[in-house]
């Protein structure tokens, strides 16, 4: 069978058959990092490329008895896609490791902890990461910022952005014509303005942010993650009614999962926490309460312990339970180093 007659873009076709892929045999066999880099896509089109093309090599669509109904995938091919799933890295190596690799696209993670342990840092961090160039093993991708508190700072941005920017050139082999090209294209400037800026004041406009965002990001197909920070703030503070709440809460979710897999883009759910009597005493608890806990794919607490920072992955169903150090720097999110001692969330 043709590659032309791949249910594709008429570009991302013409980018295959000018790169020498004109059967669709010679793409069961190839990677997504080779296939992006020969046809000059991101990983994620390079992913959904070879997913369509394994579709209509395993399956003869002139063959009726072979026919699926729209929408059903293997679990081989949901095993695939897991396998080569793009991650965003944290910047720090051990939270990498817990995490599979950096946070997963495709899913919702939810990161909580109490004041001053870093929650904005690490979205900030995120939303700096996701820009990281394929060529240098990140996604090359835009990001949504959605802050509530009003703790978004462009400065700290800015000094965040710098450092990845530095790191990139320090760390990555370049070429001396591709060091000066990508000298010129990495400044910090283009990673903020690579970033969509949300500034929600109540819970309605929130609402009305996330019912927004499919065609946002429609229209702005390279953006990689969502960060919504935080996803408690305004209803924490404008509900009395508990069950309205819980029922507006979990419409939320289901809207934010459904991008997330529409999109092939991550999902950040930045958390506070709360106390909860349990066993006789009180204990520090994330906020919105049990039924919240469902809304998300993964869960990661951030706590500290003695002078230390760690992130525990609570909850994952791919990932084992696990705690790593990290550290706030004036760089950003980086390997551990010690802190001040603050409270300790259990």
């Amino acid at each position: 069978m043709e590659v032309c007659a791949l249910p594709l873009s008429p570009s991302q076709r013409s980018k295959l058959i000018s790169s020498g892929y004109t059967k669709i045999s010679s793409l069961l066999s190839v990677s997504p990092i080779d296939l992006a880099r020969d046809i000059s896509v991101s990983h994620n089109e390079a992913v959904e490329i070879l997913n369509v093309a394994n579709q209509s090599g395993r399956f003869d669509k002139s063959d009726p008895k072979q026919w699926i109904v729209s929408g059903a995938q293997t679990a081989w091919d949901i095993l695939y896609e897991e396998d080569f799933a793009p991650h965003i890295t944290t910047s720090c190596g051990d939270l990498d490791n817990i995490l599979g690799g950096g946070i997963n696209c495709k899913e919702v993670t939810e990161i909580g902890g109490v004041p001053g342990i870093g929650k904005t840092q690490l979205g900030i961090q995120l939303a700096v990461n996701v820009q990281i160039p394929i060529d240098c093993g990140g996604l090359g991708g835009k990001a949504i910022y959605i802050d509530t508190e009003g703790s978004f700072m462009v400065e700290r941005v800015f000094q965040i952005a710098k450092s990845c920017v530095e790191d990139i050139m320090e760390n990555h082999n370049f070429q001396h014509t591709d060091f000066q090209a990508c000298k010129e294209k990495l400044q910090p400037n283009s990673f903020l303005a690579n970033i969509f800026y949300f500034r929600i004041c109540s819970y309605t406009e929130q609402i009305a942010v996330i019912n927004y965002l499919e065609k946002f990001i429609s229209e702005h197909k390279d953006v990689k993650i969502v960060i919504i920070d935080s996803v408690t703030f305004h209803f924490r503070q404008d509900f009395d009614d508990m069950a309205l709440r819980t029922r507006v809460l979990s419409g939320m979710a289901l809207k934010l999962m459904k991008l997330a897999k529409k999109f092939s883009l991550a999902v950040i759910l930045l958390n506070q926490v709360t106390t909860k009597f349990t066993e006789g005493s009180f204990q520090l608890t994330l906020a919105l309460g049990d039924s919240w806990s469902h809304a998300c794919t993964n869960r990661v607490i951030l706590y500290w312990n003695g002078n230390e920072r760690y992130a525990y992955i609570e909850k994952s169903p791919s990932l084992r339970s696990a705690s790593a150090p990290y550290s706030v720097t004036s760089k950003g999110i980086r390997d551990a180093t010690s802190h001040c001692k603050r409270t300790r969330m259990m």
